[in-house]
């Protein structure tokens, strides 16, 4: 998207202020993310500042402002997950990937999220890679889940 000005279809939108969240759910749909000329076109559209717009966007954990990577990792940090190893498999991915949760890999490759809970609470814990979860995980089944992926 670099280099290349995105005109966000805003046609369905009445304009008033009440249409912001709305409005940035459906930029990140178009887009994969809240781009810097999204911001300026909802400012336009919706009269209010820049400002006020990330001011909102920041507040809930949804938006993003980077471009998402080629596969989305989720690392479940519900009760069970937690208690069952979690935390270590945060730690562990941001390591190996060399890049934190809420960021996208420098090679765009990978981005990485806690969550909640996925659902998945009697398989703690759980990582899921874009639509397929990962089960009763330690730090060396992940590593291996990833070493498997460079290998294909």
């Amino acid at each position: 998207m670099t280099g290349t000005a995105v005109t966000l279809d805003l046609d369905g939108f009445t304009g008033i202020r009440s249409d912001l969240i709305p409005i940035l759910q459906h930029a990140q749909d178009s887009l994969g993310y809240i781009t810097e000329e999204a911001v300026r076109q909802i400012s336009q559209k919706i009269r209010i500042t820049e400002n006020e717009i990330y001011g909102v966007a920041t507040f809930y954990a949804q938006f993003r402002f980077e471009p998402p990577g080629e596969h989305h990792i989720q690392v479940c940090m519900g009760t069970a997950c937690h208690v069952k190893g979690g935390q270590q498999l945060s730690v562990s991915l941001e390591y190996q990937l060399d890049a934190k949760m809420g960021e996208t890999t420098l090679d765009g490759k990978y981005d990485l999220e806690q969550v909640a809970c996925l659902g998945c609470c009697a398989l703690a814990p759980v990582v899921k890679i874009d639509e397929t979860i990962h089960s009763q995980l330690t730090v060396l089944k992940l590593r291996k889940v990833f070493d498997e992926d460079e290998e294909s």
